[in-house]
């Protein structure tokens, strides 16, 4: 009888130890969830106040002399269509000469090269420039082509937003193909496939709309960089589509007038603002349009 006496009043202990841990569990499951939802809340609260600034500033200097006219002289009437040609030109450009470079490695990367000496270097390369700032590669590319021709150029703007593009689209690539399952690839392989055509026809269209979210990311990140183009393109208050000479982007036209005293500049920046937003916003939608029923 004592021997089951002292079962009963081990269970017992047992039973109060399990739910003291499992109160102890909920209690940090609680607190971890009110930290996440005060992070949460923290970031949406700052997102949405920029978002409404933006929208309630750049709608307000939103007109159509400021769609249809290039930048002015100060305290003149004027608009941004130069600025927002040159960006739509250089980012255009940008993404057209980086994209296909990206795409390429990061199938050599996934594909033909995943364990490799020269794939582990080119890893490592991409991660330096992924993590660059901007300013460092305007600065390259203002060594390498403006000094060398001794020229601010369009074309040097595209060179330093594609070396911004590449690293971006690479690592996006790489890991969207790794993610294809292995058993595709081995079923195409076992029906006698080529290499070339279980690459274009089966992985990369497995893993097209990560592709393309990855090309979106890229040109969202150089729609609204600055620095390159102050060492590169430069400026141009005229409209202009030689790229051999200045030329002007949405850019750099707000960083000149943000930092200007005068009021009607500040309303043309602020509406160049809105611009890139709902231009990167819409971008990004359509292609979550177009990539979901086929994802």
């Amino acid at each position: 009888m004592s021997g089951t006496g002292d079962d009963l009043i081990r269970a017992a202990d047992s039973a109060q130890q399990r739910e003291r841990k499992y109160a102890a569990r909920k209690r940090v499951n609680r607190i971890a969830l009110a930290l996440s939802l005060a992070a949460m809340v923290f970031g949406v609260f700052w997102l949405v106040w920029i978002l409404w600034e933006t929208l309630r500033l750049g709608i307000g200097g939103l007109t159509w002399t400021a769609l249809s006219q290039s930048t002015p002289a100060p305290d003149e009437a004027g608009g941004l269509l130069n600025a927002i040609w040159g960006s739509a030109l250089l980012v255009s450009l940008a993404t057209f000469v980086g994209t296909p470079i990206g795409i390429m490695a990061g199938i050599y990367l996934a594909e033909y090269d995943p364990k490799g000496w020269l794939g582990s270097t080119t890893r490592f390369v991409n991660d330096i420039l992924l993590s660059a700032p901007s300013i460092v590669i305007g600065l390259f590319v203002y060594g390498v082509v403006v000094a060398r021709y001794k020229q601010f150029s369009g074309w040097a703007g595209i060179v330093a937003l594609a070396l911004i593009v590449i690293p971006i689209v690479i690592r996006t690539t790489e890991n969207m193909l790794l993610l294809v399952p292995a058993g595709l690839r081995e079923a195409a392989y076992a029906l006698g496939t080529p290499k070339c055509k279980v690459i274009t026809r089966i992985t990369l269209r497995a893993a097209r709309a990560g592709v393309v979210t990855g090309v979106l990311l890229a040109v969202a990140r150089i729609a609204g960089e600055t620095a390159p183009l102050l060492f590169t393109a430069l400026n141009n208050q005229f409209f202009s589509s030689d790229l051999s000479g200045p030329i002007a982007t949405l850019p750099v036209t707000i960083f000149k007038f943000a930092m200007s005293p005068y009021e009607s500049w500040q309303k043309l920046a602020w509406a160049g603002v809105f611009i890139i937003t709902m231009a990167v916003l819409g971008l990004n939608v359509l292609a979550r349009v177009l990539t979901r029923n086929r994802t």
